[in-house]
């Protein structure tokens, strides 16, 4: 079985590393310690620009916390996905969810229409719906192609039996993507106990700043807070290896 590979990434030259390991798609996120948030519209069009092969499908998530979203957010959302559209991405990952944890049909469908044809996957706000069978069978007609989950578990590995379960009921309507923990230590793990023919992963490592002058009294965030002086960068080592591990 031939597996497609999507690597979730944060700058240019993630898409870059994940192209040159072999992935056949990224999706483009800022804030990756929030989840992944919208990027800026400047580095959707330089990644854009800068791959050659790689699909780039790209984040519209306004902010971090739960997927219940007002009529301010909900219209910077559809312009987002518009202007991410018209810059030239070949998909972009939505979601939104009702008081009550289900799918909110209206939004998606506002969301979708301004897609205007570009692939759609509907992200990990699917992990917080009460039934997701009853969100399954609510997108499949709307036009999602893929469902990104990690089984309602806190790792893909973890909710591979959910995860084969919604396969299974999916059939051909959707495509059913773990994602959530994913590493070249489990990955053939999660696609022989989840039958899944797509994977989401992250291949982020640790990398120093080369900043040269460094100040170590402010920092830039709240109180949890990431060092300064360090980077977390798509390892091309790491992706090749999750690919290399599946054994497909």
């Amino acid at each position: 079985m031939s597996l497609t590979y999507e690597v979730c990434i944060d700058s240019t030259a993630g898409a870059l590393a994940a192209e040159r390991a072999g992935a056949h798609r990224v999706e483009l996120c800022s804030a990756l310690f929030e989840g992944g948030l919208t990027p800026t519209l400047g580095v959707v069009e330089a990644t854009i620009a800068a791959v050659s092969a790689i699909r780039v499908h790209v984040i519209v998530r306004p902010r971090g916390g739960d997927f219940v979203y007002d009529e301010y957010e909900i219209a910077a959302m559809e312009r987002d996905v518009a202007a991410i559209g018209n810059a030239g991405a070949h998909g972009v990952v939505i979601g939104a969810l009702t008081l009550s944890g289900e799918v909110d049909v209206e939004v998606v469908k506002r969301l979708i229409g301004a897609a205007g044809g570009l692939s759609v996957t509907f992200h990990r706000a699917f992990d917080m719906t009460a039934d997701p069978f009853a969100a399954l069978d609510t997108l499949a007609p709307l036009g999602v192609d893929r469902v990104l989950t990690s089984g309602q578990d806190t790792t893909a590995l973890e909710g591979a039996p959910l995860i084969a379960s919604l396969v299974e009921h999916a059939g051909d309507r959707m495509i059913i993507m773990p994602g959530g923990g994913i590493t070249p230590r489990n990955v053939r793990r999660v696609v022989a106990a989840t039958g899944a023919k797509e994977i989401h992963f992250a291949a982020l490592v640790d990398a120093p700043s080369p900043a040269v002058y460094r100040n170590p009294h402010p920092f830039m965030g709240g109180e949890l807070r990431q060092p300064e002086y360090a980077r977390r960068v798509t390892s091309p080592g790491v992706v090749g290896d999750v690919i290399a591990a599946s054994g497909t």
